[in-house]
Order: C-alpha cells, then sequence, then structure tokens
C-alpha cells in the first residue's frame, strides 16, 4: 500500500504524455475533411487513453505502451497494422522502449509476425537479459513469453502496397544514370523514407518512459534497420532529464544520436526541452539533410514537439494543459 507520503508526493507531482503518427510531407491539400478528422481522433483516443492510466496514478510505461497499440493497430500509421512494405514485398517491423528510471530498455529489429511491436520490446526489457534482439531470434521469445503472433498477411494494405508500387517505378525511372541502390533510394521523395509512432510520458511518481515502433521504410532492401530501435537515437528516457521518441529520415537519427543528444542538452547543459529540441531538430543534422521530428516531456511535465517537415501527426495531455492535436505546420 502507498504512504501517505507518497500518496502527498503522488498529489503534487505533475503528469503529461505526449504521442506522435510519424512526420514528413503531411500537407492539408491532401487529405479531405472526413481523412483528416479520422486521423485526428485515432490521435486522440491513442493520447486520452495514456493519460487516463497516468491519471490513475499508472506507470509511464504502461501509459505509452497502450497509446502505442492504439497507433499500431490503426492502418493510418506506419507501424503494426500500417506497417509499408520492404523492396521484395514484406513487413520487417521494429521498437523499442525505455525506462528513464533505471535505463532499463528493449529493443526488436526486423520482426514479421508480431501484431504489436512495442509489446515484444517491453518483454525483452523485462524478461530477458538483452536490450535487442532481431528476426527470427525475437520471435522465437515473443512465443516463449505469449504475445499474440499473426499471420504476414495482417499487415498487408492496399494504400502500403499502392506505395511500395510507386516507389519500385520511380527507383526503375531513375535506374539508366545508376545501378547502385543506394544513390538510387536517395533519390525518392522524402514521403518514402520515414514513418513511426511513438509515445512519451511522466506519471505522478516522478518517472519518465519513452516508446517507438515502426514498419520502417518503404522499398528497404537487405535486412535495414532505423533509428526507431535503436535506443538513443529513436528512443531515449532518463529521470534526470527527458524522455524522446523521434520520427524521420532514419539514418540521420542514428548519424546524429537524436534523441540522447536532446536529454544530454537538458541534462548538462540546463536547456529547456523546447530550446534542446529546436537545436537538434533544426541543427548540423537538418543542415545535412536529416527530416523528421521528436516528441520530449520532461521531469516537470514540459512537452515540445519540434519537427522540421511540413508536418507531423501528434498529440499531447497533460495535468496542466488540455488534450492537443496537431498534423500540420
Amino acid at each position: 500500500m502507498a504512504t501517505a507520503l507518497q500518496l502527498s508526493a503522488q498529489e503534487t507531482q505533475n503528469f503529461a504524455i505526449a504521442i506522435h503518427g510519424g512526420a514528413g510531407t503531411i500537407e492539408k491539400s491532401r487529405f479531405t475533411p472526413e481523412q483528416e478528422k479520422a486521423y485526428r481522433l485515432k490521435l486522440k483516443e491513442a493520447v486520452e487513453a495514456g493519460y487516463k492510466v497516468l491519471e490513475k496514478g499508472g506507470d509511464s510505461l504502461d501509459a505509452i505502451t497502450i497509446a502505442i497499440n492504439i497507433l499500431e493497430d490503426s492502418p493510418f500509421f506506419n507501424a503494426g497494422k500500417g506497417a509499408v512494405y520492404t523492396y521484395d514485398g514484406h513487413h520487417e517491423l521494429d521498437a523499442s522502449i525505455m525506462d528513464g528510471k533505471n535505463r532499463q530498455a528493449g529493443a526488436v529489429s526486423g520482426v514479421m509476425h508480431i501484431k504489436n511491436p512495442i509489446n515484444l520490446a517491453r518483454e525483452v526489457m523485462d524478461n530477458s537479459v538483452h536490450v535487442m534482439l532481431s528476426g527470427k531470434g525475437a520471435e522465437t521469445f515473443a512465443k516463449q513469453q505469449g504475445l499474440e503472433v499473426v499471420p504476414a498477411s495482417y499487415f498487408n494494405t492496399s494504400h502500403r502496397h499502392e506505395a511500395l508500387l510507386r516507389a519500385k517505378e520511380k527507383l526503375k525511372q531513375k535506374e539508366s544514370g545508376t545501378k547502385d541502390y543506394q544513390a538510387l533510394h536517395q533519390t525518392l521523395p522524402e514521403q518514402y523514407k520515414m514513418g513511426t509512432v511513438g509515445a512519451v510520458a511522466l506519471d505522478k511518481n516522478g518517472n519518465l518512459a519513452a516508446g517507438t515502433s515502426t514498419g520502417g521504410m518503404t522499398a528497404k532492401r537487405f535486412g535495414r534497420v532505423g533509428d526507431s530501435p535503436i535506443i538513443g537515437a529513436g528512443t531515449f528516457a532518463d529521470n534526470n532529464s527527458c524522455a524522446v521518441s523521434a520520427t524521420g529520415h532514419g539514418e540521420y537519427f542514428i548519424r546524429y544520436n537524436v534523441a540522447a543528444d536532446i536529454c544530454a542538452r537538458v541534462a548538462y547543459q540546463n536547456k529547456t526541452i523546447a530550446q534542446a529540441g529546436q537545436d537538434v531538430i533544426f541543427g548540423p543534422m537538418y543542415r545535412d539533410g536529416g527530416t523528421g521530428g521528436v516528441i520530449i516531456v520532461d521531469k516537470e511535465g514540459n512537452i515540445s514537439m519540434p519537427f522540421n517537415t511540413k508536418g507531423m501527426y501528434r498529440a499531447s495531455k497533460s495535468n496542466r494543459s488540455a488534450t492537443y492535436v496537431g498534423i500540420f505546420k
């Protein structure tokens, strides 16, 4: 049972949650009013489900897991059900989660049959001696833990398949100049290179948590792994500073260690999360061509959601601020 002292601390502790559903070329002109409403309702549903956990005194890890599950189960976002296709027509999913209380973390990459990859990342953190598992080994572990396994066809959606066909057609059109896949893929428009879901939260006990889940990059090859399952790049949480989940062109977020860099600036330079996020998202990474955004919550319950693209699906709520949902810049 909680002591009177613990209950008193909970009553004065701020709590907050922020979520994202990916950043990129998200323009209002591309949405019908009905589509925009549907996206906003799904973001609202996810952030409020996570918030209810926090409001009842629940753990930040549980709050972000529930919120991410809702986004993974929706075909709107590039994670879980809405995962994009690889070049060969498969789905390879990645996810990671981190506990700010003790820096415990779990991650998975390249799984093809796990309904909710964030749940598997959580199992890796809680019930294995490792931080990251991949491919068939990760799926064997998932079955041992009793997680829901689905046929590969579960992740099939017509709009993602059409995106793969368009991407392959664009790659084919460029082939006359080079046969190098890396160079060819660089020519693809921004929207084929990003798409992720994530959540960050602070609970009434002062614990921060962050999680990220993705279907990766359209037409990716050779077992490509982006930033989403990499602790420090796509996900980071530390009670002494902040919690971050990233979305964007993963290769840049890996090279610039984005999530950990933001928290380091908060911890060591005494910057606010708004300042630290702005410095990183619009800093050297951006000047080098890196596009995307992050959601951040600090140990005081402040929220920041900077992005350098035309839009980012995002939502937030705290004990001091009403539900906010945004899509466009």
